[in-house]
């Protein structure tokens, strides 16, 4: 068993484990508990959703762009030639390329937060699945990572812009800001998310959807949110 340290000790002890807690305390004691940080910790939703999505009417998945930001660099590789590859520097992409970017990848190198594409560059981008499909990465036309304008995906992307996915377990993870954020803030992140995410239901969906919902910061506590304050849970 990994021994907590005397400020997680401290952080478990000041919080109440089976508390139902509301939106905006949950967000209130977070960010109490995080200021004592050394750094800027991250606000994470977690959300048990009832879903197998190893079936394909079952995934929930897709993009949304939080109203006050994610707090963090976005770093963004674009595939794309000519003019195309132009628009995508000028919009602020952390990498271009083509052929010489599938080489840098194959090798290893994956220090992207998002993959993005022209639909002319998908023929080089597919020798990549076995790669980028694992990591999450994969442009996907109905993500908006495969399209024609790659300027506005990339400042899309800067922006605030975030997929959410579930997992295996059913589960779905994200940061929804940074603890330094204003509390009405991380609140607008959470509200526009799990609007998102309830909106995705799929309509291989039964019984309970949304099952659970809990916040956390990197280094606090997880928290359980009460499921009345979500519209349409």
């Amino acid at each position: 068993m990994v021994a907590l340290t005397k400020r997680a000790k401290a952080a478990n002890e000041a919080v109440d484990r089976e508390k139902i807690y509301g939106v905006d305390e949950a967000i209130k004691v977070l960010k109490d508990l995080a200021s004592k940080s050394k750094f800027d910790e991250t606000i994470d939703i977690a959300v048990n959703l009832g879903v197998d999505p190893r079936h394909a009417d079952q995934m929930v998945r897709g993009v949304i762009s939080l109203p006050a930001g994610t707090g963090k660099e976005t770093r963004v590789a674009v595939f794309a030639k000519d003019a195309k590859a132009d628009e995508a520097k000028e919009a602020g992409a952390d990498v271009v390329g083509a052929e010489d970017l599938m080489e840098t990848m194959q090798g290893g190198d994956l220090n992207f937060d998002r993959v993005i594409a022209t639909p002319d560059m998908m023929g080089v981008v597919g020798r990549l699945g076995k790669i980028l499909g694992p990591k999450g990465l994969m442009p996907n036309p109905k993500l908006g990572t495969v399209t024609p304008n790659v300027g506005q995906a990339v400042k899309d992307a800067k922006g605030g812009q975030i997929e959410y996915r579930v997992e295996k377990a059913g589960i779905l993870h994200n940061g929804i800001g940074k603890a330094s954020f204003k509390e009405a803030d991380i609140r607008k992140n959470f509200d526009a998310l799990m609007n998102a995410v309830v909106k995705a239901k799929p309509s291989g969906a039964k019984g309970k959807y949304v099952k659970k919902v809990g916040l956390s910061s990197t280094m606090g506590p997880g928290l359980k949110i009460d499921l009345g304050e979500i519209e349409g849970a």
